[in-house]
């Protein structure tokens, strides 16, 4: 269970962390569960065959309240193991602020997104259900905005800063360190909605993707910009599923006369090809960013 140095290894570190993120998961999103069941008891008591997404697809704030308060149970986990148990500071987790980072992974995983929805819409690949006059705002698009901030904090901050800070701390290889934070990340996803074996393999490039932008500017900004509204954008401006959850988007598309191979099917845009190439596209624009913002950083040297 030790190195030779008397520390707990990486591997039993990451495990006991990952078992009490999943522990704190059901216990913070209790109380949002009580509240769906109560205020759904009669149909609940009426029906034999309900599945509970569809119940809360009627209740935007309550699937706020329950997966919003699971993802806080993972932060506030997280925090306490790295703080108590590695013994870490949140800078050190990988909380080095900069707006430009930040800013940055927001645009890059709209336009991934947005990018994606365009080839997709000139192929035909879908066919939108309203048009791009008639947007549809609803409680989703504030409930989920909330919803999605708060899981790109909170998977950022696991499965980059605590998986991939743990790991290195232990002196493990680069490609270990990139490879485990990626996979982990991808078998988390295992048990999604209408999973696929291209959408778990897409989510491991992704994982890499993050673990790229993370490594490289030492601060977890960009890969939580970029994970939040590549989520955002896909479930709810463009209305696919993201890993397999309801879309709910401002716009909806149709992806029944598509091919399924490059929309992802009933997984969302994470498990077709399209999304490999955007994600693939996105190491070519992190190293042009990260390339441009060392070059701003060195110093003029006057003759």
């Amino acid at each position: 269970m030790k190195n030779d140095k008397g520390q707990f290894r990486a591997g039993w570190l990451i495990a006991l962390a990952f078992v009490s993120m999943l522990v704190a998961q059901q216990i913070f999103s209790l109380p949002g569960a009580l509240l769906l069941f109560l205020y759904e008891l009669p149909a609940l008591t009426s029906s034999t065959e309900m599945d509970i997404l569809q119940i809360y697809d009627g209740h935007p704030w309550l699937y706020v309240i329950t997966q919003g308060g699971a993802v806080v149970g993972s932060i506030l986990v997280t925090y306490i193991l790295w703080r108590f148990v590695n013994k870490g500071s949140l800078r050190s987790l990988g909380f080095r602020w900069s707006f430009a980072d930040f800013a940055y992974g927001l645009f890059l995983g709209a336009a991934s997104i947005t990018v994606i929805f365009l080839l997709l819409l000139a192929t035909g690949n879908i066919a939108m259900v309203n048009s791009f006059g008639a947007p549809e705002f609803s409680a989703y698009t504030i409930a989920f905005l909330l919803m999605y901030i708060l899981v790109g904090i909170s998977e950022e901050m696991f499965f980059r800063g605590y998986v991939m800070s743990t790991m290195q701390s232990r002196g493990n290889p680069k490609w270990a360190i990139y490879l485990v934070s990626a996979v982990v990340f991808s078998l988390a996803h295992g048990l999604n909605p209408n999973v696929s074996w291209l959408g778990l393999l897409n989510i491991v490039f992704v994982g890499v993707l993050f673990a790229y932008m993370f490594l490289e500017t030492d601060s977890l900004w960009l890969p939580i910009g970029y994970h939040m509204t590549w989520n955002y954008f896909q479930g709810n401006v463009f209305g696919f599923a993201v890993s397999g959850t309801t879309p709910n988007g401002i716009y909806n598309v149709s992806i029944e006369s598509g091919n399924a191979w490059l929309t992802g099917g009933a997984f969302g845009l994470e498990g077709g090809l399209a999304a490999t190439v955007l994600i693939l596209a996105g190491f070519a624009a992190t190293w042009v960013y990260v390339r441009k913002m060392k070059k701003s950083a060195c110093p003029v040297v006057q003759p």
